[in-house]
């Protein structure tokens, strides 16, 4: 399974940007899809996570109530709609997906895309 992650970009502080995650290499995209986010000499944070059904959700307290996961699993596509960004917000985000079990740790997840990035300015 190949990930691609895309829709990051520059934003001012209190904007919104969606970001993606196309599957491919197979007809269905992995059970568990999650975000995690690295900012500059910060360890990988766990951002967002969704399972196939689309229920439950799962996020950082960080980013609850500003960011939405989201998936259309017709379009193998994950999804992760961000409002009222922050500088804080600012990093290389990762798409991730796994089958076996949900995790805030990123451990179960063996597939990643290659990162995007947000930069939030203030």
């Amino acid at each position: 399974v190949q990930l691609q992650a895309s829709g990051g970009g520059l934003v001012q502080a209190g904007g919104s940007l969606r970001l993606s995650c196309v599957a491919s290499g197979r007809t269905d995209s992995p059970y568990f899809m999650a975000w995690f986010r690295q900012a500059p000499g910060k360890e990988r944070e766990f951002v967002a996570g969704i399972n196939w059904r689309g229920s439950p959700r799962y996020y950082a307290d960080s980013v609850r109530g500003r960011f939405t996961i989201s998936r259309d699993n017709v379009k193998l596509t994950a999804y992760l709609q961000m409002n009222s960004l922050k500088p804080e917000d600012t990093a290389v985000y990762y798409c991730a997906g796994g089958d076996s079990r949900f995790s805030y740790t990123g451990d179960s997840y063996p597939y990643w895309g290659q990162g995007t990035q947000v930069t939030v300015s203030s």
